[in-house]
């Protein structure tokens, strides 16, 4: 047999897989080089659909998470706020804070108490710690409270050690000061600080704060800056009390 018939004998045998060997080739070069974006976008329909299925999940329980941990810290304010209304001499009302200007923080606040509580204008506002400020008017379900901290905020206080005679005036910030009468008050940093037995406003000897500093320069008294009991910068929850009010009027719908 030639050289010649052997190649044509195989040729003729052997054709059709040459031809579809080479057709397979051709085609799997086409499609890598021109439709690459196909078989990216087939493959991530195919997994795209399962990633998106573990985010949502992922997502619903980190937020479940976090309705949790908020429960909980508001489950621990209202414990504290309810142990500390049990100790108080007091008959109060607890309110929500449901509103407060960032512009004007140190000034006022709203609680979701109002008159159809049995509060009135001038009611006293605690909260655990000690006095905040008092309220200047009231809606049916809510009431204005102004802060100790606002400028126009004037609260008679006194040292409890000493007795020393002053006045609690606001700053608009976390540290009001106190004015004392006296130009030689006994008084030293770290004092506490209580309602005075003179106000017509506030019950006497409720605590305020304590002696933070004293400017014995001030003129025509000497003065003192003031940190408030009470964690005014992030009430949540506070306490109002109708002063000389009974706890029955109080609480009447």
């Amino acid at each position: 047999m030639t050289r010649f018939a052997f190649l044509r004998r195989w040729w003729q045998r052997y054709t059709l897989q040459v031809v579809t060997g080479v057709g397979i080739v051709a085609l799997a070069m086409y499609l890598q080089t021109t439709q690459a974006w196909l078989v990216q976008e087939l493959h991530r329909g195919i997994w795209g659909r399962r990633v998106p299925d573990t985010q949502l999940m992922d997502a619903r329980v980190l937020e479940l998470e976090i309705q949790v941990q908020e429960l909980q810290a508001q489950n621990r304010q209202l414990q504290q706020l309810l142990g500390y209304q049990q100790k108080l001499p007091l008959a109060t009302v607890a309110a929500m804070v449901v509103g407060r200007s960032a512009g004007h923080w140190w000034h006022q606040l709203w609680v979701g108490e109002g008159h159809r509580k049995g509060i009135t204008p001038g009611a006293v506002v605690l909260a655990p710690g000690g006095l905040v400020g008092r309220v200047l008017d009231v809606t049916p379900q809510t009431s204005r409270v102004l802060l100790l901290t606002d400028p126009s905020s004037k609260v008679g206080v006194m040292v409890n050690r000493s007795r020393a005679m002053g006045v609690l005036v606001g700053q608009g910030t976390g540290q009001p000061v106190v004015e004392f009468f006296d130009k030689h008050p006994d008084v030293k940093p770290g004092d506490a600080l209580v309602t005075s037995s003179f106000s017509t406003l506030f019950p006497p000897g409720i605590p305020v704060g304590k002696v933070e500093s004293i400017d014995w320069r001030a003129m025509p008294a000497p003065r003192a800056t003031v940190q408030l009991n009470a964690p005014i910068e992030r009430l949540e929850w506070v306490l109002l009390h109708c002063y000389g009010q009974t706890s029955a009027e109080l609480l009447a719908p």
